[in-house]
């Protein structure tokens, strides 16, 4: 049996997922998380073999949860299931070690085959999604992406020096770049086209 731990906020979706994955035969629901943070704490007791979560979601996200679960190899690979179909999000989640990056809107049957082939060492990638991610690469550095972030929050540079451990003119020269590789005209039009992209 592949052991599955599900972890999404939305409580229908939840219980939705967990009949359609108990349907299989050879699949087994061991638990069900509302929020990352119990995801994690979970994944420490539950011993899944793979981890479905959403990517926007209380207390820890779902791409920094795949980062933790991939360092403490908590499991054999973390699937994203989410509604962005954004090629930022499908590169930020590569990078966090995701095996699999699918749609809510998939057909039924692929999530439980997502599973078992992400299960074997494979990788499943919605193809529309994985086509548009290696077309349009995400231009901003990390920093940059921490700096905006903040920005997006309304922050002004001299916070986000003083959090980021930063100059005030080093947060400047972020911004400034920032704003020039996505050809925004400030930095809050700058943040949205980033977030719009999937960047932040």
């Amino acid at each position: 049996m592949i052991r599955v731990l599900i972890a999404e906020d939305q409580g229908m979706l939840l219980s939705t997922l967990g009949t359609l994955i108990d349907l299989e035969d050879d699949l087994e629901v061991v638990a069900l998380a509302k929020n990352g943070k119990e995801a994690l704490e979970l994944a420490k007791t539950a011993a899944p073999d793979i981890v479905l979560t959403d990517i926007e979601m209380p207390e820890l996200g779902g791409l920094e949860l795949a980062e933790r679960i991939r360092d403490g190899r908590l499991a054999r690979g973390v699937i994203i299931i989410t509604t962005f179909a954004r090629s930022g999000y499908l590169r930020r989640a590569l990078d966090a070690g995701v095996r699999g990056y699918l749609l809510k809107d998939s057909p039924g049957d692929v999530l439980p085959n997502a599973i078992r082939t992400v299960y074997a060492g494979g990788r499943v990638i919605d193809p529309a999604l994985a086509a548009q991610a290696w077309s349009e690469p995400d231009p901003l550095s990390e920093r940059e992406r921490q700096v905006l972030k903040l920005c997006a929050e309304g922050w002004s540079n001299a916070r986000i020096a003083g959090e980021l451990g930063l100059h005030e003119g080093t947060v400047r020269n972020y911004v400034s770049e920032a704003i020039s590789k996505l050809d925004a005209t400030n930095r809050v039009d700058a943040a949205r086209i980033a977030g719009e992209k999937g960047w932040l």
